[in-house]
C-alpha cells in the first residue's frame, strides 16, 4: 500500500515536472512573423534590440514582447489652413506610412501602441506640413501648381515623422476645398474673362471687317483709276463703247438693230434703239380723227353762223378755233 502510494506520487511529481517544464518551453521563445516586429521588456523595462522576423528565446514569465505591424498602413488625416493671400483652404490626405523595424523599440517607449501614433504623431504633424506648404501658395496657384503643393507638403510632413521612426511612403491630396466666398468670386472672374475675351473677338472681327472694306474700297479705286486711264489714251472710246454693249446684254434685252455713233466725237456713248419700237410708238399713237371724232356734235353748229362773224366786222384771231397741241406739233413736224 505504502509502496503504491509512494509510485503514484512519484507519478504525479514527474507530470507536474513535466508540464512545468512544457509550459517554460513554450513561454521560453517567440515567433516575429514577417512584416511584424516586437520589442521585449524583462520585468517592464524594454530592451534595446528589437525583435525581428524569426525565433527568438526570452525570459519566461518574467517577460513580455510587444508585436507590431510594420507593413504599409493608411490613415486619412483632414486638415484645413490659411493660405498666402489669406483664404480659407480645407484639405483631406491619405497617408501611406509604415513604422521602421528598427525604431520599434523607441516607438515603444515614446509612443505606445498603433493607435497612439495615428492619433498624436500623424494627425497633428500633417496639419503642420499642410500649413507649411499653404501659406507658401496663393488660393489660386493652390489650384493651378497642385502638384508643387502636394510636393512640398510631402517634403514637410517627411522631415516632421522621419524623426518619430515613421517612414512615408506616399500622400495623396483626396479633397480640397475653398471657402462659399471664394468659389464665387472664382466663377465670377471666370465668367468676366470669358466676356472679356468675347468682346476682343469681337473687336478683332470689326477691325478685320474694317480692313476688307478698306482693301475692296481701295481695289475699286485703283480699278477706277486704271479705266480712267485706259479711256484717256488712245483707243479708250473702243472700250467705252463695249462697257455700253455689256451693260445692253446684262440688262437681259435683246440686242438693238440700229447702233447710233456720237458722230465725230469718237469718246461719247453709241445711242442704242429698234426701229421696230419706233413702229410700235406710231401704232399705239392715236390718229386726229380717233382723238377727236367727227361724228360728235360740235358746239359750234348750234350757234348761227352771224353770231360767229357779224357783217362789216373783221376777223377776230381770238375767236379762231385752235387745233390741239399735238396735232400742231405732229404737223409741224411732217412739214
Amino acid at each position: 500500500m505504502t509502496k503504491q502510494t509512494t509510485q503514484s506520487l512519484r507519478a504525479i511529481i514527474g507530470g507536474i515536472i513535466a508540464a512545468l517544464l512544457l509550459l517554460i518551453g513554450f513561454n521560453s521563445y517567440v515567433v516575429i512573423n514577417p512584416g511584424e516586429a516586437g520589442v521585449i521588456s524583462i520585468l517592464g523595462k524594454a530592451q534595446e534590440e528589437p525583435l525581428l522576423e524569426g525565433v527568438h528565446y526570452k525570459i519566461p514569465f518574467i517577460s513580455k514582447v510587444d508585436v507590431y505591424d510594420v507593413t504599409v498602413q493608411k490613415f486619412e488625416v483632414p486638415a484645413q489652413s490659411a493660405t498666402k493671400d489669406l483664404q480659407d483652404l480645407k484639405a483631406s490626405f491619405a497617408i501611406n506610412f509604415r513604422l521602421d523595424p528598427v525604431e520599434v523599440v523607441d516607438i515603444r517607449r515614446k509612443q505606445g501602441t498603433l493607435s497612439n501614433v495615428v492619433s498624436k504623431v500623424i494627425a497633428p504633424q500633417t496639419q503642420e506640413s499642410f500649413k507649411v506648404a499653404a501659406a507658401r501658395k496663393t488660393a489660386e496657384e493652390a489650384i493651378t501648381k497642385r502638384d508643387e503643393l502636394k510636393q512640398d507638403f510631402d517634403i514637410a510632413l517627411n522631415k516632421r515623422l522621419e524623426k518619430y521612426g515613421i517612414i512615408v511612403l506616399d500622400t495623396s491630396v483626396v479633397d480640397l476645398n475653398f471657402s462659399e466666398q471664394f468659389a464665387q468670386a472664382v466663377e465670377d472672374k471666370q465668367i468676366a474673362e470669358q466676356r472679356s475675351q468675347r468682346a476682343v473677338y469681337i473687336a478683332r472681327e470689326a477691325e478685320q471687317k474694317a480692313q476688307a472694306d478698306i482693301n475692296r474700297a481701295k481695289g475699286k479705286a485703283e480699278a477706277q483709276r486704271l479705266l480712267a486711264e485706259t479711256l484717256r489714251a488712245q483707243g479708250g472710246s473702243l472700250v467705252l463703247q463695249k462697257e455700253a454693249i455689256e451693260a445692253w446684254r446684262q440688262g437681259g434685252s435683246q440686242m438693238p438693230r440700229v447702233l447710233v455713233m456720237g458722230g465725230d466725237n469718237q469718246s461719247s456713248i453709241p445711242f442704242l434703239f429698234n426701229l421696230g419700237d419706233l413702229a410700235d410708238v406710231e401704232q399705239d399713237r392715236p390718229s386726229p380723227e380717233e382723238a377727236a371724232p367727227l361724228e360728235e356734235p360740235s358746239p359750234f353748229e348750234d350757234e348761227d353762223e352771224s353770231s360767229l362773224l357779224e357783217p362789216g366786222k373783221p376777223e377776230d384771231s381770238s375767236s379762231s378755233v385752235d387745233l390741239p397741241p399735238t396735232y400742231g406739233d405732229t404737223y409741224g413736224d411732217l412739214n
